[in-house]
Formats: structure tokens, C-alpha cells, sequence
């Protein structure tokens, strides 16, 4: 499989699809891509591939640090504030889960954050 043709071809899909996306699904995009490279920063732990895990978990908490710089503190009330601890504390379980090369501490995060899309997807879904 040529990795660079596939790396083009996302990029050009991905670009496509944030075009004209509302800012709900941006944060489903977002959440996809974050999804994503959770599976290859556990696969990374399991494999003990400290560079690539470090790489992936790097990647991952530096989404989860744009959701999170995203919210609207000021308009968004208790929600926005629970969803942004619910950030930081899906990164601090990262950081762990890379010091202790734990791999539940993903599982852990990828549930979490499977359950939060689970709720945007309903708000995108109200929105029509």
C-alpha cells in the first residue's frame, strides 16, 4: 500500500469535509481524528513502541487541548466547564497511560470520549 498516496487522499477528503461543516461537526471530526490515533497510541503502548506512542499520545492530548480551547467559557455555563474538565482529564489519563505504557488508561479515555461523541452526534442529529 503506497502510505503517501493514502496520506494525500485523506488530507484532500479531510479538507473537503471541514470545508462547509458546522462547527458541531467540526467537533465530530475532530473526535473521529482523536479516536483514530487513540487506537494507534494503544497499539503503540502494546507493542512498546515508545517513540510512535509518544508521537501518537502528543497528537491526541494536542486535540483534546483544541477542544478544549474552543469552548466558550464565558456563554457556555456548567456544560462548557464540565466538558473542559472532562478534557484535561482525558489528557492527564494520556500522560499516564504514556509514563506507565498502560494501555487500559486509553480504553479508559476512548470510552469516555466514545460516549461524548455519542452525545454530539444527538445535538448534530437535532440540528438536522
Amino acid at each position: 500500500m503506497n502510505h503517501d498516496a493514502y496520506r494525500s487522499y485523506h488530507a484532500v477528503n479531510l479538507e473537503a469535509r471541514t470545508a462547509q461543516a458546522s462547527p458541531v461537526q467540526l467537533v465530530l471530526i475532530l473526535m473521529d481524528g482523536l479516536l483514530e490515533e487513540l487506537a494507534r497510541a494503544r497499539a503503540h503502548i502494546q507493542a512498546r513502541r515508545i517513540e510512535l506512542k509518544a508521537r501518537s499520545l502528543d497528537k491526541c492530548i494536542d486535540i483534546l487541548n483544541g477542544l478544549s480551547s474552543a469552548l466558550d467559557t464565558d456563554a457556555g455555563g456548567e456544560v462548557v466547564n464540565n466538558l473542559g474538565r472532562l478534557y484535561d482529564h482525558c489528557a492527564h489519563r494520556l500522560y499516564q497511560a504514556g509514563f506507565e505504557l498502560d494501555a487500559t488508561l486509553v480504553d479508559e479515555v476512548v470510552k469516555l470520549l466514545t460516549t461524548l461523541r455519542s452525545g454530539w452526534q444527538g445535538v448534530e442529529a437535532q440540528r438536522g
